[in-house]
């Protein structure tokens, strides 16, 4: 028989090669939008202050209208006048007077107002606010103005301000009502109309205070604080300001004015 020749086996084909992996495709995180940007608050530019004539012209105006303003609070002498305006602190003029005209009539003295006592000096002034811890105080100051100053009313602001009850506010008060004193009392009226006219700018009371101190001739400063207290009760008003009957409202530095 013929010799079959066998072909030797073709090798085994090799598996292809693993094409190296890919590596994972790193999908990045959506970034976050960005918060619209916050506009930056403007300052407006401060008003322009008011010159030396301004002021000058504002209170020859106040004068020439009411060429002696006085106070609202009914007193008989400095001592009833000193009481008034300590009942005064958070309540009205009007009210206060209500209440201490038949005070006044039985106890216009400090020896007398002991004398009454502190319950029954609560029953005539009841209708006024705080009256429990005002009738604390004007018992307390009443001693006090016995024991210390010879029951009279001291005429400096320090020793007035010794006294239960009395700030500076009331000192000032006192000192320029009762003594003539050139004082500028700041209750929330002189505050506002400081402010809002632009003639005495302040963040507090004493800051408008001394400002006004400063800005007012000397030839005015004696019912300047009277003026001033009359002009925020009346016309300045601190909802709705009556600008079309006010004396200064071309002086007035206040954006929002009504007029002119």
């Amino acid at each position: 028989m013929p010799k079959t020749t066998r072909r030797p086996a073709k090798p085994a084909a090799k598996p292809p090669a693993a094409s190296p992996a890919k590596p994972a495709t790193r999908i990045a995180p959506a970034k976050p939008k960005s918060a619209p940007a916050k506009p930056v608050a403007r300052r407006g530019k401060a008003p322009r202050r008011w010159s030396a004539a301004e002021v000058h012209e504002a209170f020859s105006r106040f004068a020439k209208a009411n060429p002696e303003p006085k106070g609202e609070l009914e007193h008989l002498n400095p001592f009833t006048l000193l009481v008034a305006v300590v009942l005064s602190a958070q309540a009205t003029d009007a009210g206060v007077n209500k209440a201490t005209r038949p005070l006044f009539a039985v106890a216009d003295t400090p020896q007398k107002m002991l004398a009454l006592g502190e319950d029954r000096l609560r029953e005539y002034i009841k209708t006024i606010g705080l009256f429990r811890t005002k009738a604390k105080n004007v018992i307390a100051l009443s001693q006090k103005l016995i024991t210390d100053f010879g029951g009279e009313v001291p005429n400096t602001r320090e020793e007035l301000e010794t006294l239960p009850g009395a700030g500076r506010k009331t000192a000032n008060v006192v000192l320029n009502m009762a003594f003539g004193q050139p004082t500028m009392a700041v209750d929330t009226h002189v505050f506002r109309v400081g402010n809002r006219t632009g003639m005495a700018p302040g963040e507090t009371p004493l800051a408008v205070e001394l400002e006004l101190e400063r800005v007012i001739p000397a030839e005015f400063m004696q019912h300047a604080h009277h003026w001033l207290i009359l002009h925020g009760r009346y016309t300045c008003l601190a909802r709705k300001p009556r600008c079309e009957v006010c004396l200064i409202n071309d002086l007035c530095r206040w954006p929002e004015k009504t007029v002119s």
